[in-house]
């Protein structure tokens, strides 16, 4: 048999459902950062995170062992989605109350993605205050509109991929990037940032 280090994400899934723990604990390991990342940066809160991570894997295993999983090809959308129902049934237990301020816990500066190219200095100092630039204005978007723009720029998919993960439409998809861009344009307009790279 391969070593787990070779199987698909879907292999390892498949596994665990004929009673292989150790191949869910080698999915869990192989996720769990990208998971968790998205949700911290949809709730804003490390704790509401943590305790949504949890809740996301504890329907991930019930599924799993119900027999819900299909191999789609496409396990890590399938477990975003999860999260992503996750996050929204905690949202609507919250109607009506306040939602979760920015703080210096969750700034998201460990996000990846915000490498700037090799050159000089300034350049690249200036780079890379724009990027804390546009992270703290994403901080301030509404929740929707984050999760978009996080999904579109930072896990790369497509607005169809989007609307799946979301269960919306692809126009409402385009509509939440549109007004959030155009929130971080008057937001850069408000604050005087400028937005464009050095070359």
């Amino acid at each position: 048999m391969k070593k787990f280090e070779e199987l698909t994400d879907e292999q390892l899934a498949i596994l665990y459902v004929k009673g292989n723990n150790s191949a869910f604990d080698e999915l869990l390991t192989r996720t769990q950062t990208k998971l968790f990342t998205y949700i911290m940066f949809v709730v804003r809160d490390h704790d509401l995170a943590d305790d949504i991570f949890q809740e996301t894997f504890v329907k991930v295993i019930t599924k799993l062992q119900q027999g819900q999983y299909t191999d789609s090809g496409k396990f890590i959308f399938w477990l975003t989605r999860i999260a992503h129902n996750c996050i929204m049934d905690w949202y609507r237990t919250q109607q009506g109350r306040h939602l979760v301020e920015p703080n210096e816990d969750n700034n998201l500066e460990n996000l990846q993605g915000a490498s700037v190219l090799d050159i000089d200095h300034e350049s690249e100092l200036v780079n890379e205050q724009i990027l804390r630039d546009v992270k703290k204005m994403m901080e301030a978007l509404p929740a929707p509109q984050r999760e978009v723009v996080y999904m579109r720029f930072y896990q790369q998919l497509s607005f169809k991929e989007i609307a799946e993960l979301t269960g919306v439409s692809i126009n409402t998809s385009l509509g939440r990037m549109r007004y959030a861009l155009i929130n971080m344009r008057h937001m850069a307009k408000k604050h005087q940032i400028e937005l464009a790279l050095q070359s």
